[in-house]
Order: C-alpha cells, then sequence, then structure tokens
C-alpha cells in the first residue's frame, strides 16, 4: 500500500516556489504520488451543489489562482525524481481528446514513465457552460474520449470513428515512456455510472469520499469488479485505491468508522483496516487551510505511521 498527497494547485500557495517546495517534501517524506487537482474557471455564482463537503458549496474562492493541472503536472516533471504525478481527475469533456491524449503521453515521456492518468466526468453545470461543453451528455463524452485515447496510446495506424469524434490514419507518437506499460489510466466518480466506466476501462477505481468505512468502500468495488466481467475483462485487472479527506491531531480523538482523523498512530491504524479490504493506494487531501499547516501533518503521519503500512 502506498500513499499520496495533493498539490497545492490553488490558492496562495500555488507559485512556483511552492508547487516545487511540496512536490520535493512529499517525495522526501517517502509519499508515492503527487495529485493535481482540475479546474479550469470558476463562476462567481455556482448553483451546482458540491458533494464532497458538509455545506454542499464548493470551498475555492474565484479571486485565487487555480493552475492548470497537466501543466504543472509537466512542470514537475523536471523537478522531482521519483514521486509519480497524477491528475485527480481530468474532466474529460472539458478538451479535446486527441489534445489531452498528447499531453498525457508527453508528460509520461519527460517524466520516465511516472504519470498516472486519474479522470471523470465533472459536476459543475456552470463550469460546462462557460466551456461550451455538454453537461447532459458529459458520461457518454467521457466514454467515447477514453476509447479513442486507448486507440491513439495503442495503434500505430489510429482510426477511430464514433458518435463525437473522428480521426482517420493518424500517427500518435509518443505513446508514452515504456510501450510495454501504457499510461494507467483511474477512473474517478463514486456513483454506478463510474463504477461501470472503470470496470470497462480503467486500471483502478479511484473515487473521493470525505467520510467512508473500508467495508462499505469494498462493497462498492464489487460493482467496479462485476462491470469488468461485463466487460469481458479480469476484474484483478483493475485495483481498488481511493482519495480520502485526513485530519492529523497532536491529541487522540474519539474514532467514528467513517473519518480519517485522529494521531499519526490512529490514523495509521484505520488506513490499515483499509489496507486489509485491497486498497492498494490512498490519495491524502489533508483537511487544513493554510499550507505550511499541510505540510506539518504530512509530515507527522509519513514519520510516525506511514513506514510500516508500506
Amino acid at each position: 500500500m502506498d500513499f499520496g498527497v495533493f498539490l497545492p494547485v490553488s490558492g496562495n500557495a500555488s507559485s512556483r516556489e511552492g508547487l516545487q517546495h511540496a512536490a520535493r517534501r512529499a517525495e522526501e517524506l517517502g509519499y508515492s504520488t503527487v495529485w493535481a487537482a482540475d479546474r479550469i474557471v470558476i463562476p462567481w455564482q455556482i448553483e451546482t451543489p458540491y458533494a464532497y463537503n458538509w455545506t454542499g458549496s464548493f470551498f475555492v474562492p474565484p479571486e485565487k489562482p487555480f493552475l492548470e493541472p497537466l501543466t504543472a503536472l509537466a512542470f514537475l516533471a523536471g523537478c522531482t525524481e521519483r514521486a509519480r504525478l497524477g491528475i485527480s481527475v481530468l474532466v474529460l469533456p472539458y478538451r479535446n481528446p486527441v489534445y489531452w491524449a498528447k499531453i498525457a503521453a508527453t508528460i509520461d515521456w519527460l517524466s520516465r514513465g511516472r504519470f498516472i492518468l486519474g479522470v471523470g466526468v465533472g459536476w459543475m453545470r456552470e463550469e460546462f457552460a462557460a466551456l461550451g461543453a455538454d453537461f447532459e451528455r458529459r458520461g457518454q463524452v467521457a466514454d467515447e474520449q477514453l476509447r479513442l485515447a486507448r486507440a491513439l496510446l495503442t495503434e500505430d495506424h489510429c482510426t477511430f470513428h464514433g458518435d463525437f469524434y473522428d480521426v482517420e490514419d493518424v500517427a500518435f507518437e509518443p505513446k508514452g515512456f515504456d510501450r510495454g506499460a501504457p499510461i494507467p489510466i483511474w477512473v474517478g466518480g463514486e456513483g454506478r455510472a463510474a463504477q461501470r466506466r472503470a470496470g470497462r476501462f480503467a486500471d483502478a477505481w479511484f473515487p473521493y469520499f470525505p467520510t467512508i468505512t473500508p467495508q462499505d468502500l469494498a462493497e462498492r468495488f464489487q460493482e467496479v469488479r462485476l462491470a469488468a466481467e461485463r466487460a469481458g475483462r479480469d476484474p484483478g485487472q483493475v485495483e481498488c485505491n481511493c482519495c480520502l479527506s485526513v485530519e492529523v491531531t497532536q491529541e487522540p480523538v474519539a474514532q467514528e468508522p467513517d473519518l480519517l482523523r485522529g494521531t499519526p498512530e490512529q490514523v495509521g491504524e484505520r488506513l490499515q483496516e483499509f489496507r486489509a479490504q485491497g486498497v492498494r493506494h490512498v490519495g491524502l487531501q489533508f483537511l487544513v487551510g493554510r499550507f505550511p499547516e499541510r505540510l506539518e501533518q504530512m509530515q507527522r503521519l509519513a514519520e510516525d505511521a506511514l513506514g510500516s503500512l508500506a
């Protein structure tokens, strides 16, 4: 089992120096992966409910910077040596698939095979409108994009004809750093459609749950395995990974079965339960606002708990 942390691609710490420091510190502390979230615009008025906190409101102020994540990860490919570089998650309908596949392959090439392509369909209706993207058919668009991307990344002569995209006999190089090990695709999203998409297309299911028990996550993963079987795939080819919110405290706290909160030792014990359920990777979203405090919690957790879970 290994662990990743989310980069400060938004807010006051999203500077050149902030990104470099966060990624290099994560690498020094033994985190396997650094993750970048995807946002292109933040409307001043958002009515679409946000599903990942208790308020239902998106938490990044519109006036704060929010870096384009693929660009940020390409920058970090030259600033790091070991950490994998992941996007969690690329909102597929926002970009042309031939173009984003090219960027993904380039990052993987320059990082010598360290890129993880996390993908999803998006949730913010207002952002779709600003980009001229089809909100209602975002799932269909995403599925077709994934089929086209797989073709581009594996075929020497790529021809593809779908409902949304047409490509006729094109070369696409590079296909990533190692032709024998295609860029891993991790499908985000928590609902049944995302579970089916992960089973059909993904190397891993990568949902984000602010609160969930290890047993509940394992039960939900069975839907992914069933979807893989129905698609004619080996369910064992799809990993169960996840993003979890975490708060590292100074003193022990009463434990709740669906929260990742407590001292490093308490958090480590709960993560052990996720490992026992077959989870291979956890992306940690530290629930602190200020970046220095996030770094401090990253360090305490890595030094006092995560080594025993590797």
